[in-house]
């Protein structure tokens, strides 16, 4: 079984069983059945802390991803943690979805490049 939690901090509507659909429907496509993964909306300051922090770019951005597990093997009777994916509203606005297939594909191990926009094609298609 897929586990997802969902934060939003973002101080704005978000759609979060569209949230949690689309991540289950990625996963599942993705060969992922059982897991914990972690979705949270931030507001445009939260996600550029996030970014200086982690990547040293001073600027907001529509993603980040937080990896844990991704598809390494674990030991029997491990649940599977996969990460974290954070989105801005406030960059994103209402096309929410391709950014977080985006990054559900990075928690999975897919880097940027043709074969990473194919599966996100394919898979908002």
């Amino acid at each position: 079984m897929i586990s997802v939690e969902v934060e939003n901090r973002s101080g704005v509507e978000v759609d979060e069983p569209g949230a949690v659909e689309l991540a289950g429907r990625v996963l599942r496509a993705e060969g992922i059945e059982d897991g914990e993964l972690g979705i949270a909306f931030v507001d445009a300051q939260e996600m550029r802390t996030l970014k200086r922090n982690h990547l040293g770019i001073d600027e907001e951005t529509d993603v980040l991803s937080f990896q844990i597990d991704g598809r390494e093997a674990l030991p029997d009777g491990v649940p599977r943690a996969l990460g974290d994916v954070v989105l801005c509203p406030q960059v994103v606005g209402d096309e929410w979805r391709w950014p977080l297939a985006h990054g559900l594909l990075h928690l999975l191990g897919y880097d940027h490049g043709d074969a990473m926009e194919s599966r996100e094609q394919e898979l908002l298609a």
